[in-house]
């Protein structure tokens, strides 16, 4: 229930669903107190003007993305972490396991094995019945891995983890098990790592962050008010502003969450 939960109630809170509420609650009272429906659909459309707004975006993309910028060079540790949510299965009428914007986590992951930063690839990952379905996430980020030239027996699965704190949770049990050392590298998508470097910490795992999948740029950063026209583009509402804006407060409110759970 937790888990259903955490994909619903949040919506409400994200810029679109809220928008989408505060008009319903409009429609309901227009009648019979119309100013009041006036200033909550103002207020709708004020939450959804920020919301796809580039700078808003941006800042709060990059006040989690910029927290744990990659380090020149990434020291060698006992084992690879990555984390899925970002690998389709190959379900028709994909010819194979597709990758997402995300999918810079299991192409980086594998890059690192095969630069000898580690003996083993820890692919941590199911999938929601209810969600997607099809086979373990960690088993199509395996079928990406050995193409990219991983071996198989270096490579260990997590197929039930369906949230962050599962994650570290079951990574912990698989590097006890195989009396591995719980000193790893951490991949993830860079906004998704503030969260996660914490809860694997809580779990006593050594996790040196290596992110990947930066949606914000130092050159995307100095575009945004080099021209009037980038500049009136990013007043513009944009759904590609509001779908950032939406992931980071995605983590803003996991971070919350996972506090009042004791998972941090």
């Amino acid at each position: 229930m937790f888990l259903f939960l955490s994909k619903l109630l949040p919506i409400f809170i994200y810029p679109l669903g809220l928008s989408s509420l505060l008009m319903l609650v409009a429609l309901v009272i227009l009648w019979k107190r119309p100013r009041w429906a006036a200033a909550v659909i103002s207020l709708a459309w004020i939450i959804l003007l920020l919301g796809s707004n580039g700078w808003v975006a941006q800042g709060l993309v990059r006040s989690l993305e910029w927290q744990n910028l990659p380090a020149t060079q990434l020291p060698e540790a006992d084992a690879i972490v990555v984390l899925g949510g970002a690998v389709k299965p190959a379900i028709s009428p994909r010819p194979w396991v597709d990758v997402s914007e995300a999918g810079d986590r299991i192409l980086h992951g594998a890059q690192l094995y095969r630069q000898g930063k580690a003996p083993f690839l820890i692919l941590s990952g199911g999938r929601i019945e209810w969600k997607g379905g099809g086979p373990a996430e960690s088993e199509d980020m395996a079928k990406i891995a050995e193409t990219m030239g991983v071996p198989k027996d270096a490579i260990l699965q997590d197929p039930t983890s369906l949230n962050t704190h599962e994650n570290a949770v079951n990574v912990r049990k698989i590097l006890d098990s195989q009396g591995i050392r719980r000193q790893v590298l951490l991949v993830t998508s860079a906004m998704h790592m503030p969260r996660s470097l914490l809860i694997f910490k809580r779990q006593g795992i050594q996790a040196t962050p290596a992110p990947t999948d930066f949606l914000v740029s130092e050159q995307e950063l100095q575009e945004i008010n080099s021209s009037w026209q980038s500049t009136l583009l990013n007043i513009l509402p944009d759904a590609d502003n509001l779908q950032q804006t939406t992931k980071a407060l995605k983590e803003y409110i996991g971070l919350v969450v996972y506090r009042l759970r004791g998972w941090l």
